[in-house]
């Protein structure tokens, strides 16, 4: 019989997910196509509805979609984002995401439980380690060991099989000492008494000093302490009763309010139980367990090994040489078990593949996931969704390319390629031009920000984008420069850092211009978060205040800088209480100013307040219905319609507007309608410097993009001195097109021609060029970073064989094409 040949899709199926009237933040009533099984970019400028489209609207209704098909049972145990305000989406597959900034990992996590690799690994260490008997003797694998008991061909002791769980220190592989953990916390006794001239009535023992932990101090009392006389004058016999006396159930009597007296049995825990139940960290002190010695395994899953390696020792192999272990592995293994071997060793190398295209190949499986970047938790959540091999999803990624370095894009295209090449659609928010460049589809919002956003500028193929006359992408696409910026001439003071080991930094020393910008430039994983943020930020504070330098700091000159600030793009607020006008204090100035012309007090004029807010919606202008299993619903409060105030406060009108009218306001018209009233305008004005004159004081900061929030940040720091002040910004470049890079080097200017310093770690190409000097770490990440490969002017940096980045940087400005 001759194979029968599968049919090709007929003309009928859908070609695209069609959305008609879309309202979310910017987007009004916003028609557009998607096409379905490409990979499809939206681009625009900082706050023109890229992040609305993509994951309010599409992924929040594809997933509300995949949901559908739950359980009530279990939808009510998700959490679920809020329907899209719509007309209709039609032919929208379930959806995924990647978000730009994924929660932060717990302390069980690390690269192997975040790539799932170390499932693989435990599985292949359970099938094909050597295991040791009850007797000390090690049997090797063999078929007879694939059984759930092995016999020692030694002794012919009998002996459970260890299996793959038998090596998860999440499981009952975990240490006994920590619990898996690694680390022990323990209570650092020096800590629990600050001031032993106190009496423990006041207060000298803090963990007793909250809530229903007093009651402990007074059962302590009972036992015999005395509570009256000053800590340091007890007696040994009552201070290790304070710190150490059992949990005995002991009777108080406390007087009540009334007068009357209670009597109530009370158990007793010491001041180190109660530190320990207390969830301040200040109590705590943490090392390595002295069990496990940080491998998170108890002694017996570290016996058990590979090629004489353990499975904590393989662990802490780099990916690069796990891949080298492993395939060395076949010729030691019996033949019988080479199909095994061989199958086994092929998963394994499958998941690893995906994590060394994007360059995280520097990584250990044993690298706590809480100490990787931003973007290196991207992109290991990135390979875990390829190598699901899922067909007909929609994947929603947001900036995948935040902290990848120019060098590892193009490994990033090709799991994004893998993803489309499986038959899903993948919608991409995106700056980086050379993944827009390889998308199949391109669609283009704007042509501003806020209410200047929200349409469609332009869309098509890269090739017709980069002809459309209407594209703001476009002529960067074809190579125009967002910058062009010469670096100044350099000064000779310069902020200095030495560092004597930390992470991969082995006697690293790096200046930094003082009144230039600095940018740090290298693979991820080369040490400029550890050289920045982890040693100059805290020397410098702890110089400042005259504290010790931190350890692994050997000096530290700071010249004549005295203050300095970190600003990150995180969302600002956790509310909608935060907006921009409370934000730069301008609403305390609009308050009075509405106050000072009505009689009435500053508070009546306030949503937080109950004088001046709306009683029903509380002054947040809107209500979230629960509707049990179904994600909740907000509503436009139905008394205040929206406006936060109450009807005594909406009735007062000053300059023809009441004070809801002046938080729909934008800021640029915001300046305009009080420029007599220099209290509010004062405030406000950086926020135009800064570009975000369109924002509207009364809209949420949480709202705000990465790049809005940065620049808000940096707005609120224009109206103070910046004569010899540090600015550091790690990844300034988040979220931003070109143009908002062209404005963001602006207001670096502005800083910088008012005495300020600034250090950027970032890579985009736009800000590196614009940069007066740039350090460049390299040549990798891991242990073969953490150096300072080259070090000038942007042009110097991209002529010096030695740089990383500068074939990139050379290409970039013009001066070589890149090979």
């Amino acid at each position: 019989m001759a194979p029968s040949k599968i049919a090709p899709p007929p003309d009928t199926l859908p070609r695209a997910i069609q959305a008609r009237g879309v309202r979310h933040n910017t987007l009004r009533d916003l028609d557009v196509d998607v096409p379905l099984w490409r990979t499809v970019v939206i681009a625009g400028v900082s706050g023109s509805g890229k992040t609305s489209l993509a994951m309010g609207t599409l992924y929040a209704e594809g997933m509300h979609r995949f949901l559908e098909g739950l359980s009530t049972y279990s939808r009510r145990r998700l959490t679920q984002a809020e329907r899209p305000d719509v007309d209709r989406i039609d032919h929208l597959p379930a959806a995924l995401a990647l978000r730009q900034r994924p929660p932060t990992p717990g302390p069980r996590s690390t690269v192997g439980t975040m790539s799932e690799v170390l499932n693989v690994l435990r599985l292949i260490m359970s099938r094909l380690g050597t295991h040791r008997c009850p007797n000390g003797h090690d049997v090797p694998p063999s078929i007879a060991t694939q059984a759930m008991e092995i016999q020692c061909p030694v002794d012919g002791v009998r002996f459970e099989a260890p299996s793959a769980e038998s090596f998860a220190f999440n499981s009952i592989g975990a240490c006994p000492g920590c619990n898996g953990i690694g680390t022990r916390f323990d209570v650092d006794e020096d800590t629990l008494v600050a001031d032993p001239d106190k009496t423990i009535d006041e207060g000298a023992v803090l963990p007793w000093n909250v809530g229903g932990r007093r009651l402990s101090m007074y059962a302590a009392g009972e036992l015999g302490v005395r509570l009256n006389v000053p800590y340091k004058r007890l007696s040994r016999k009552e201070k290790n009763l304070v710190l150490h006396g059992r949990p005995v159930k002991q009777p108080v009597v406390l007087s009540g309010r009334n007068g009357r007296r209670v009597r109530l049995n009370v158990t007793y825990d010491n001041a180190v139980t109660a530190a320990q139940k207390s969830e301040k960290s200040r109590y705590l002190v943490s090392h390595t367990c002295p069990v496990c010695h940080g491998t998170r395994l108890r002694p017996e899953a570290l016996t058990s090994h590979l090629n004489g390696r353990n499975l904590a020792e393989i662990s802490a192999l780099d990916l690069d040489e796990l891949v080298v272990f492993v395939n060395d592995l076949p010729p030691l293994m019996p033949p019988e078990l080479s199909r095994m071997t061989t199958g086994l060793i092929g998963e394994l190398t499958g998941a690893v593949g995906p994590l060394l295209d994007l360059g995280l190949g520097y990584l250990g499986l044993d690298r706590a996931g809480a100490t990787l970047s931003t973007g290196e938790r991207q992109r290991i959540e990135l390979t875990s969704t390829v190598r699901a091999n899922t067909t007909g999803m929609l994947y929603v990624l947001d900036e995948p390319s935040v902290g990848l370095h120019p060098s590892n894009v193009e490994g990033l295209r090709k799991t994004v390629a893998a993803l489309a090449g499986n038959g899903n659609t993948v919608v991409i928010v995106e700056h980086d031009l050379d993944l827009i460049r390889s998308a199949d589809w391109i669609i283009e919002l704007g042509p501003g920000a806020g209410r200047l956003g929200g349409g469609i500028v332009a869309e098509g193929t890269p090739d017709q984008i980069l002809k459309s006359r209407k594209s703001i992408i476009g002529p960067f696409l074809d190579g125009r420069r967002a910058v062009d910026r010469p670096p100044r001439p350099l000064p000779r003071e310069r902020a200095i850092v030495g560092v004597r080991r930390l992470y991969n930094l082995r006697n690293v020393t790096a200046a930094f211009p003082v009144n230039r910008m600095t940018a740090l430039a290298g693979p991820s994983g080369a040490g400029k978060t550890a050289l920045v943020l982890d040693s100059l930020i805290p020397a410098a504070r702890a110089q400042l205040a005259g504290d010790a330098l931190p350890a692994h700091v050997k000096s530290v000159d700071l010249g004549p800088i005295r203050q300095v600030v970190e600003i990150d793009a995180t969302p600002i607020g956790l509310n909608a209480r935060s907006t921009p006008s409370t934000y730069s204090g301008a609403f305390d100035a609009i308050r009075a100013y509405y106050a000072a012309e009505s009689g009435r007090s500053a508070g009546a004029f306030s949503f937080n307040t109950k004088e001046g807010q709306c009683p029903t919606c509380r002054g947040i202008g809107s209500i979230d219905l629960d509707v049990q299993y179904l994600p909740d619903i907000n509503v436009e409060c139905p008394t205040c319609h929206g406006k936060r105030f109450n009807d005594e406060t909406l009735a007062v009108r000053v300059a023809g507007l009441t004070i809801s009218d002046v938080l729909g306001l934008t800021v640029r018209e915001a300046v305009d309608h009080f420029s007599g009233q220099p209290a509010i305008v004062r405030p406000l004005r950086p926020m135009v410097d800064v570009g975000l004159g369109y924002l509207r004081l009364g809209e949420p900061t949480p709202s705000l993009s990465g790049g809005e929030s940065q620049r808000l940040r940096i707005a609120a720091r224009l109206r103070t001195s910046q004569r010899d002040v540090l600015y550091v910004l790690d990844e300034p470049s988040t979220g931003l097109h070109p143009v908002d890079i062209r404005t963001l080097v602006g207001v670096f200017d502005r800083l910088l021609a008012d005495g300020a310093t600034i250090i950027v770690i970032d890579h985009d190409l736009d800000l590196l060029a614009a940069a007066d000097h740039v350090i460049d770490m390299g040549p990798s990440g891991g242990p073969d970073g953490g150096r300072n490969v080259a070090r000038g002017t942007p042009s110097e940096v991209a002529a010096d064989p030695h740089s990383v980045t500068g074939p990139w940087l050379a290409a970039h400005l013009g001066s070589v094409s890149k090979s």
